[in-house]
Protein backbone atom coordinates (compact mmCIF):
# COMPACT_ATOMS: atom_id res chain seq x y z
CA UNK A 1 0.00 0.00 0.00
CA UNK A 2 1.31 3.42 -0.88
CA UNK A 3 0.53 6.63 1.01
CA UNK A 4 0.91 10.13 -0.28
CA UNK A 5 3.58 11.76 1.75
CA UNK A 6 3.16 15.51 2.37
CA UNK A 7 5.47 17.81 4.24
CA UNK A 8 4.28 18.48 7.76
CA UNK A 9 3.53 22.20 7.17
CA UNK A 10 1.47 21.42 4.02
CA UNK A 11 -0.73 19.08 6.04
CA UNK A 12 -1.32 21.80 8.63
CA UNK A 13 -2.26 24.29 5.90
CA UNK A 14 -4.75 21.90 4.29
CA UNK A 15 -6.46 21.01 7.57
CA UNK A 16 -6.62 24.67 8.60
CA UNK A 17 -8.18 25.60 5.25
CA UNK A 18 -10.74 22.80 5.52
CA UNK A 19 -11.60 23.93 9.05
CA UNK A 20 -12.32 27.48 7.86
CA UNK A 21 -14.29 26.27 4.84
CA UNK A 22 -16.51 24.16 7.06
CA UNK A 23 -16.89 26.64 9.90
CA UNK A 24 -17.49 29.90 7.95
CA UNK A 25 -21.16 29.89 7.21
CA UNK A 26 -23.35 32.98 7.41
CA UNK A 27 -26.92 33.19 6.32
CA UNK A 28 -27.58 35.79 3.63
CA UNK A 29 -30.06 37.61 5.90
CA UNK A 30 -27.38 37.98 8.60
CA UNK A 31 -24.86 39.41 6.15
CA UNK A 32 -27.43 41.88 4.73
CA UNK A 33 -28.47 42.91 8.25
CA UNK A 34 -24.83 43.52 9.18
CA UNK A 35 -24.18 45.55 6.02
CA UNK A 36 -27.44 47.50 6.22
CA UNK A 37 -26.97 51.13 7.11
CA UNK A 38 -29.16 52.48 9.90
CA UNK A 39 -31.10 55.57 8.84
CA UNK A 40 -32.24 58.05 11.45
CA UNK A 41 -36.01 58.49 11.18
CA UNK A 42 -38.09 61.10 13.00
CA UNK A 43 -41.79 60.26 13.34
CA UNK A 44 -44.64 62.75 13.68
CA UNK A 45 -48.32 61.95 14.25
CA UNK A 46 -51.35 64.05 13.27
CA UNK A 47 -49.12 66.54 11.46
CA UNK A 48 -50.26 69.94 10.19
CA UNK A 49 -47.75 71.85 8.05
CA UNK A 50 -48.42 75.41 6.91
CA UNK A 51 -46.44 76.49 3.84
CA UNK A 52 -46.09 80.17 2.96
CA UNK A 53 -44.07 82.35 0.60
CA UNK A 54 -43.37 85.97 1.50
CA UNK A 55 -45.83 85.81 4.39
CA UNK A 56 -48.67 84.61 2.14
CA UNK A 57 -50.31 81.26 2.85
CA UNK A 58 -49.75 78.87 -0.08
CA UNK A 59 -50.75 75.47 1.33
CA UNK A 60 -51.79 73.57 4.44
CA UNK A 61 -50.85 69.90 4.58
CA UNK A 62 -52.27 67.35 7.01
CA UNK A 63 -51.17 63.77 7.52
CA UNK A 64 -51.76 61.05 10.11
CA UNK A 65 -48.11 59.95 10.13
CA UNK A 66 -44.97 61.69 8.87
CA UNK A 67 -41.55 60.03 8.73
CA UNK A 68 -38.50 62.24 8.16
CA UNK A 69 -35.46 60.18 7.12
CA UNK A 70 -31.87 61.40 7.21
CA UNK A 71 -30.63 59.34 4.26
CA UNK A 72 -28.03 60.39 1.67
CA UNK A 73 -30.96 62.18 -0.01
CA UNK A 74 -33.13 63.29 2.95
CA UNK A 75 -36.86 62.78 2.50
CA UNK A 76 -40.18 63.15 4.26
CA UNK A 77 -42.70 60.36 3.84
CA UNK A 78 -46.43 60.23 4.53
CA UNK A 79 -47.30 56.50 4.45
CA UNK A 80 -50.93 56.76 5.66
CA UNK A 81 -52.73 59.39 3.59
CA UNK A 82 -52.09 63.05 2.99
CA UNK A 83 -54.40 66.00 2.35
CA UNK A 84 -53.30 69.41 1.02
CA UNK A 85 -55.31 72.59 0.53
CA UNK A 86 -53.64 75.02 -1.92
CA UNK A 87 -54.45 78.74 -1.55
CA UNK A 88 -54.60 81.66 -4.00
CA UNK A 89 -53.49 85.26 -3.41
CA UNK A 90 -56.90 86.09 -1.88
CA UNK A 91 -56.39 83.40 0.79
CA UNK A 92 -59.10 81.18 -0.74
CA UNK A 93 -58.70 77.48 -1.48
CA UNK A 94 -57.94 77.05 -5.19
CA UNK A 95 -57.42 73.27 -5.22
CA UNK A 96 -57.31 70.24 -2.92
CA UNK A 97 -55.17 67.16 -3.12
CA UNK A 98 -55.57 63.74 -1.49
CA UNK A 99 -53.35 60.65 -1.77
CA UNK A 100 -52.70 57.52 0.22
CA UNK A 101 -48.91 57.97 0.05
CA UNK A 102 -46.47 60.85 -0.47
CA UNK A 103 -42.69 61.25 -0.46
CA UNK A 104 -40.97 64.64 -0.50
CA UNK A 105 -37.28 64.78 -1.44
CA UNK A 106 -36.03 67.85 0.39
CA UNK A 107 -33.01 68.59 -1.82
CA UNK A 108 -35.11 68.39 -5.00
CA UNK A 109 -38.30 70.19 -3.85
CA UNK A 110 -40.27 67.41 -5.52
CA UNK A 111 -43.20 65.40 -4.14
CA UNK A 112 -44.12 61.93 -5.42
CA UNK A 113 -47.74 60.94 -4.76
CA UNK A 114 -49.29 57.52 -5.31
CA UNK A 115 -52.28 55.34 -4.53
CA UNK A 116 -55.69 56.90 -5.14
CA UNK A 117 -54.42 60.38 -5.98
CA UNK A 118 -57.16 62.98 -6.39
CA UNK A 119 -56.95 66.70 -7.18
CA UNK A 120 -60.06 68.93 -7.21
CA UNK A 121 -60.23 72.56 -8.36
CA UNK A 122 -62.75 75.25 -7.42
CA UNK A 123 -64.93 74.43 -10.47
CA UNK A 124 -65.23 70.82 -9.31
CA UNK A 125 -62.99 69.38 -12.05
CA UNK A 126 -61.39 66.28 -10.55
CA UNK A 127 -58.21 64.43 -11.51
CA UNK A 128 -57.90 60.75 -10.61
CA UNK A 129 -54.63 58.86 -11.05
CA UNK A 130 -52.34 56.37 -9.33
CA UNK A 131 -49.10 58.39 -9.58
CA UNK A 132 -48.51 62.12 -9.69
CA UNK A 133 -45.60 64.49 -9.14
CA UNK A 134 -45.72 68.00 -7.71
CA UNK A 135 -42.59 69.95 -8.56
CA UNK A 136 -42.17 73.58 -7.55
CA UNK A 137 -39.52 74.13 -10.24
CA UNK A 138 -42.04 73.40 -13.05
CA UNK A 139 -43.69 76.81 -13.16
CA UNK A 140 -47.29 76.61 -14.46
CA UNK A 141 -46.94 72.82 -14.72
CA UNK A 142 -46.38 71.86 -11.08
CA UNK A 143 -48.48 68.69 -11.37
CA UNK A 144 -47.42 66.05 -13.91
CA UNK A 145 -47.51 62.34 -14.61
CA UNK A 146 -46.80 59.92 -17.44
CA UNK A 147 -49.28 57.35 -16.08
CA UNK A 148 -53.00 56.83 -16.83
CA UNK A 149 -55.31 59.66 -15.73
CA UNK A 150 -59.02 60.38 -15.60
CA UNK A 151 -60.44 63.89 -15.39
CA UNK A 152 -64.09 64.46 -14.61
CA UNK A 153 -65.65 67.82 -15.33
CA UNK A 154 -69.31 68.79 -14.92
CA UNK A 155 -70.01 67.74 -18.52
CA UNK A 156 -67.59 64.94 -19.37
CA UNK A 157 -65.03 62.36 -18.34
CA UNK A 158 -61.69 62.28 -20.18
CA UNK A 159 -59.18 59.43 -19.96
CA UNK A 160 -55.61 59.43 -21.14
CA UNK A 161 -51.96 58.73 -20.51
CA UNK A 162 -49.86 61.55 -19.07
CA UNK A 163 -50.91 64.99 -17.90
CA UNK A 164 -49.52 68.38 -16.89
CA UNK A 165 -51.39 71.00 -14.88
CA UNK A 166 -50.94 74.16 -12.90
CA UNK A 167 -51.11 73.89 -9.14
CA UNK A 168 -54.56 75.52 -9.10
CA UNK A 169 -55.68 72.81 -11.57
CA UNK A 170 -57.67 75.38 -13.55
CA UNK A 171 -55.79 74.49 -16.73
CA UNK A 172 -54.55 71.02 -17.59
CA UNK A 173 -53.42 69.08 -20.64
CA UNK A 174 -53.71 65.33 -21.10
CA UNK A 175 -50.67 64.26 -23.11
CA UNK A 176 -52.27 61.28 -24.86
CA UNK A 177 -56.08 61.41 -24.58
CA UNK A 178 -58.01 58.27 -25.43
CA UNK A 179 -61.62 57.29 -25.87
CA UNK A 180 -64.49 59.44 -27.14
CA UNK A 181 -64.18 63.19 -26.65
CA UNK A 182 -66.96 65.75 -26.83
CA UNK A 183 -66.20 68.66 -29.14
CA UNK A 184 -68.62 71.53 -29.47
CA UNK A 185 -69.89 72.34 -32.97
CA UNK A 186 -68.33 75.80 -32.81
CA UNK A 187 -64.86 74.29 -32.29
CA UNK A 188 -64.75 72.55 -35.70
CA UNK A 189 -62.89 74.41 -38.43
CA UNK A 190 -64.98 75.66 -41.38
Amino acid sequence: MSYLSLPKNATVVIFTGLFFLCSCENKLEEVEKYNKKDIAVEVGKNVIIKYSIGGKKKAILTGAIMNRAQDTVPYVEFPNKIHVDFYDLKDSIESRLDAHYARYKETQSKVFLKDSVRVINVKGDTLYCDELYWDRSHTNAEFYTDKPVRIRTKNETIDGIGMVAQQDFKEWVITHPRGPLKVGATQFPN
